[in-house]
């Protein structure tokens, strides 16, 4: 299915388009709820729960994506491309947004601050994002 929005990005060499795969959707959703359930055992670190989570977002995003025939190596592209692929206002993706940047904190310069509050927030925009996916894709 193409978006306008979306093929401006393939134009300019922020996506790539590709034939939907099916399966490669489904087994994106099913690491997203996977790592989303990992992200709730409060028995890991609160980094590594937060960890989780926001790998859970990304599997997610991308499912949704591929869904729709496209893909991306860029994280942030993947999150922000929610607002067409599935209709996410900015406030939605946004959340996911500054995940990212934490992630890219702790991945770059070894520094993550994160709070119980905000991996259960992240939990719950990811478990409305898993949610979304699966009633895009019919799973």
């Amino acid at each position: 299915m193409n978006l306008p929005a979306l093929d401006n990005l393939v134009r300019i060499g922020q996506l790539k388009a590709e034939p939907r795969n099916d399966a490669e959707v489904e087994r994106m959703l099913a690491m997203a709820r996977s790592r989303l359930a990992d992200a709730g055992q409060t028995n890991i670190s609160l980094e590594g729960r937060f960890t989780s989570a926001y790998n859970a977002a990304h599997a997610a995003a991308l499912a949704a994506l591929r869904w729709h025939g496209y893909r991306s190596e860029n994280r942030f592209t993947v999150f922000q491309s929610l607002t067409h692929t599935l209709n996410w206002p900015a406030t939605r993706w946004r959340v996911l947004d500054a995940a990212h940047q934490k992630r890219n904190m702790a991945e770059y310069e070894g520094f993550l601050e994160v709070e119980e509050s905000a991996i259960v927030e992240l939990c719950e925009v990811v478990a409305g994002l898993i949610g979304d996916v699966v009633k895009l894709a019919g799973k």
